[in-house]
């Protein structure tokens, strides 16, 4: 049986760059107060030693653990099949890499696990959470809040309305919507129908303001609530449908749920644009290169609203209890039109 290789210790670099243990660590850990002919000696020593910095050791010099926690408040069957989340889960995770950080992702199935997740941020595991995809019901703010970890949210909270300090990151939806809703106007369409999100979130409750910004007092009939998903598409358009069947524009809340809305118009024998034009919101690529017609919608630069939320965090835990807080940021929409409408 061959003999385990030994890792290369702290002590090991030291001797080998000529300098003492302590200068090691502060090279290492990223402290100051170390001449640069001194730090290029140790570099070279732990790249040719192939030195691994303790990660437990490295925690309690820095008190940092350089994790960070990324909740989403959705069961894993919505998060593995809405493309949104994967966009910005990748613009979190390429900020986080960029900045040697690890991502811990959190999921709550049901109410049953706030606590586990709310335990887990409170024990010192990580060093901040990034939250989005939250309910107005939600716990789980508060129970955040009790971790006392630095947070940045996905969306703006719906209790964000200065009573709390809250730091986020979202797109103009209320802006977008109106500009969808104006298109399908402008397109010469009178019986505009709007198909919500789930109006318990705060970007679902500002796209239906902004649907009624430009609509003013529409014939209720005409606003149906679904879900964003794809079945809750297929389903509100099928309601509508019955409901009010001289309808000739829909701004649907995402992609998916306009993509649902078409099968239906199609099942039906609708066309689209000619008989009735649909815009969606979001832009994912691989929702609308499945549609047919092509999909008009509203773009949000969900890859870069991650990576953001990822930076005002670092900005947070770099910059430590007496700098600034972040401010939050509303990215602008941009209508992209295609076939649909």
């Amino acid at each position: 049986m061959s003999e385990a290789v030994s890792r290369p210790t702290l002590e090991a670099v030291a001797a080998r760059a000529g300098v003492s243990r302590a200068t090691v660590s502060r090279v290492v850990n990223g402290g100051d107060g170390v001449r640069e002919p001194l730090v290029e000696r140790v570099r070279q020593a732990v790249a040719e030693l192939g030195y691994v910095p303790n990660q437990a050791a490295r925690s309690l010099v820095t008190r940092r653990h350089d994790a960070v926690a990324v909740v989403i408040a959705e069961p894993e069957t919505r998060i593995f099949t809405d493309p949104f989340f994967a966009l910005q889960l990748r613009g979190i995770s390429k900020e986080l890499t960029a900045h040697d950080n690890q991502l811990v992702l959190l999921l709550t199935e049901g109410r049953d696990d706030h606590a586990r997740v709310a335990r887990y941020l409170a024990g010192g595991h990580v060093d901040g959470a990034l939250v989005f995809s939250l309910h107005l019901d939600d716990p789980l703010p508060g129970l955040i809040e009790g971790a006392k970890i630095p947070t940045v949210f996905g969306g703006r909270p719906g209790w964000s309305d200065g009573s709390k300090d809250a730091v986020y990151v979202d797109c103009d939806n209320r802006g977008g919507a109106r500009d969808a809703v104006r298109h399908l106007a402008g397109l010469g369409r009178t019986r505009i129908a709007h198909i919500t999100g789930p109006l318990d979130q705060t970007s679902a409750a500002d796209r239906l303001d902004g649907y009624r910004d430009v609509m003013g007092e529409a014939d209720p009939r005409l606003i149906v609530a679904s879900d964003f998903t794809p079945t809750g598409g297929e389903r509100a358009m099928a309601e509508l449908l019955d409901r009010c069947p001289d309808v000739d524009g829909v701004f649907a809340a995402n992609d998916l749920t306009a993509l649902g809305a078409l099968r239906v118009l199609r099942e039906r024998g609708r066309r689209v644009p000619e008989d009735v034009a649909v815009i969606g919101f979001d832009d994912v690529l691989p929702v609308t290169e499945q549609t047919a017609p092509s999909l008009t919608t509203v773009r949000q630069d969900i890859e870069e609203m991650g990576r953001l939320m990822a930076r005002l965090l670092l900005r947070t835990l770099t910059g430590g209890v007496s700098a600034p807080a972040p401010s939050s940021v509303v990215l602008p929409t941009t209508l992209v039109r295609r076939a649909s409408a």
